[in-house]
This record gives C-alpha cells, structure tokens and sequence, in this order.
C-alpha cells in the first residue's frame, strides 16, 4: 500500500489573541470555568482585513518554503474550511491566483468540519495515485469568529481562527491505513449560512467524541495490525481537553505521544489537526519513521483516522 511524505509544514494565526479574561468582560464566564472544562485558555481572531484565503495563503507559502519544492510543481491544492470566503470562487482558486501556482492543477475546497484536515489527506492521496503531478498541497483555514454568536457563552469561548498547510508526495516505502466515516446528522453541530451563528450541543458533542474515537482508533490500528503502543505520535482534533485525556485513558498511553496545543488555540474546527502537526513537527516532536495517528470528528458527525509514517 503507497503511503506518503509530508515534505513541508506551514502555519499561519492572526496576531489578537484573545484570553479567557478577555471574555469574562463580556459574557457570564471565567478563566477557571473555561480551563477546566476545556482546557483553553487563549485563542487567535483574524484582524477585519484577514481572510481565510490570506491566511491560507500564508500557511501554503511557509509549506512550500518548508518543502523546498518548486511551487510550479505543486499539481493540486485542497482547502479544508467551513468558512469559505465565498460560496463560490472557492478558497483553492484565490490561493492558487495569489501565490501564482500554475494554471494545470486542481483547486478546490472541502467542507467536513472539524475532520476537514483528515478527510482532505485521503482525498489528497488518491489524487496523487491517480498520477499526473507529484506534490499536493492539503491546507485547513477557519476563521470562527465571524461565524459565532458572541454573546452565547456555551459556543463564544470554544473557537478560534487559524490555518495551516502540508506539502505531500507519494512514499512506496511507507505504510498507510485509514478508517473515514459519517453518520449524517445537522442537529449535533451546526453552522448556518450565511454568516452562522455556530450552534454545538456541547455535551452530545462531548458524548459522542469519547464514544466514537477510541472505536476509530481502535478500527484503524487493527487495520494497520498495530497496538496503541506502536503509535509513536497521536495528533487529535484539539476540540476539548477532556476529550483527550478520555481516550488517552481508554488507550493507556503517556502524555508525551499526546501533542495538545488547545491551549494556545482553541478549537479551529479543520485547522486544529493540521496547526498541531506543524507545532509538533516544528517542536522535533515528529522524526523519520514515526508511525503517526491523525483522528478528527465533528460536524456532520463526520469522523476519521489515519495512521502513516513521518
């Protein structure tokens, strides 16, 4: 089975972060209350000239950069988001005109919330299988803070903005195995056009996170024919800490194969497991060899997983 290679790793988040604090001045909440249940405690919102293409942009640039590739090489470009700029030109097509890519690719956006990243690497590899060009670029760009009703304390303090991006290739020498998956669903996890507001059932969401992905991480790994102990590096959706720390328990494993960056971020909803692979790679958290585990779930109660190595 043809694996792949993450050549390069970029990421860009806005420069206003805005602290736990920072909302308690302006709806029923505190710093603690946020921590505790979340585990956040900042997060970033994208300045009123920002854009997911911009930062998508950005990501995609320091990828390539990352890479040393030629960006006329790059022969399809996928963007994860559930905040598109536009309906229609898609966020692809603007990031391919400005950073001048070539004309002979595929462009295009895909929504699948917050499994976004992990749906968009499958779709990615099989473009590359299908042969033609031998880098794709996969990025996730969110910006949630134009999509939220600020003054509904249960959703306001979850989100963030950010985007980042991997340069991939084809690796015939490396393993690759994934379990992607829906349950079609509207009432769990909701962003209505146009502008939102995002609507989540926070402990259904909570119940069916601690549910449904150790058994994802359990059907990829016996798809894999490994232990939880073979896993060198897992990189879940950074949705609640809680979550994490719910299957890390299930699955028995130490806090150093667990990169948490919620913290920092928020939920990013299709950022939040491409902005965790560029930190931990930046961060020397990931070597060559590394059987990684990628894990993302959200709305739609879409879900996947996929294991590979780095």
């Amino acid at each position: 089975m043809s694996g792949i290679k993450i050549l390069g790793t970029g990421k860009y988040v806005p420069e206003k972060i805005i602290t736990n604090d920072d909302w308690a001045k302006l709806v029923e909440t505190s710093d603690e209350w946020i921590v505790q249940r979340t585990g956040m405690k900042e997060r970033h919102f994208a300045a009123d000239d920002e854009t997911t293409t911009s930062m998508g942009a950005a990501a995609v640039k320091l990828a390539i950069e990352d890479a040393g590739i030629d960006p006329q090489e790059v022969g399809a470009l996928i963007v994860a988001t559930v905040s598109a700029d536009n309906y229609s030109p898609s966020d692809a097509c603007l990031i391919q005109r400005d950073l001048g890519l070539r004309d002979n690719m595929i462009a295009f956006d895909i929504s699948a919330g917050c499994s976004g990243f992990v749906f968009g690497l499958e779709t990615m590899r099989g473009l590359l299988m299908s042969g033609g060009f031998k880098y794709g670029v996969l990025v996730a760009s969110e910006i949630l803070s134009r999509k939220m009703d600020k003054t509904d304390r249960s959703t306001c303090v979850l989100f963030g903005d950010g985007a980042a991006a991997a340069v991939i290739s084809l690796d015939d020498n490396s393993e690759y195995y994934s379990c992607i998956g829906v349950h079609g669903d509207d009432e769990l996890i909701k962003v209505p056009v146009p502008n939102g507001p995002i609507y989540m059932d926070g402990q259904a969401t909570y119940k069916f996170a601690v549910s449904s992905v150790p058994k994802l991480i359990n059907d990829v790994m016996e798809k894999a024919g490994v232990s939880p102990d073979d896993i060198d590096m897992f990189l879940l959706h950074q949705a609640n800490l809680r979550i994490i720390e719910a299957v890390q328990k299930r699955l028995k494993q130490p806090d150093e194969k667990f990169f948490i960056n919620i913290n920092k971020y928020g939920n990013t909803s299709a950022a939040s497991v491409a902005l965790a692979m560029d930190e931990a790679k930046k961060e020397g958290k990931l070597k060559p060899g590394m059987k990684v585990l990628l894990a993302g779930f959200g709305a739609g109660k879409t879900y996947g997983a996929i294991i590979f190595e780095w």
